[in-house]
């Protein structure tokens, strides 16, 4: 839930790079939302609420989707692949799978050395009573 809500406050945040656990885990709660929300509007006999979640999250989504493909390198204008029916939509798909560059690229520093160095810090040892 940490990574949905990161990438929700850098939602005009096209600059930068994306771990693919960030990117995944937004995916993935949007998925659970929407399914649920489909779920509640087939009771509701509407598709408004999926609809609204859908504006909602369009923005956001852009975003972290921006910023994964600068994690592997790659330019954002990538993403108009997309719209080539079923290849655009493979080789988006391998681009978000696939591991991001070490060290630095030219969009910014990698984010998952970042993440490990925050981890490493070495915490003081408790006394021993």
């Amino acid at each position: 839930m940490g990574n949905y809500l990161a990438a929700l406050r850098n939602y005009v945040g096209f600059g930068g790079r994306a771990r693919r656990r960030e990117f995944w885990g937004f995916v993935l709660v949007n998925a659970l939302v929407s399914a649920a929300l489909q779920l509640s509007g087939g009771f509701m006999k509407t598709d408004i609420p999926v609809e609204v979640f859908g504006l909602l999250v369009l923005l956001p989504s852009v975003a972290v989707a921006f910023r994964r493909l600068h994690d592997t390198g790659r330019s954002a204008w990538w993403l108009l692949i997309g719209v080539l029916p079923l290849v655009g939509q493979v080789v988006l798909l391998v681009f978000f799978c696939s591991a991001g560059d070490r060290g630095d690229n030219r969009h910014g520093p990698a984010p998952k050395d970042a993440t490990e160095a925050a981890t490493q810090r070495v915490r003081p040892a408790a006394s021993a009573s």
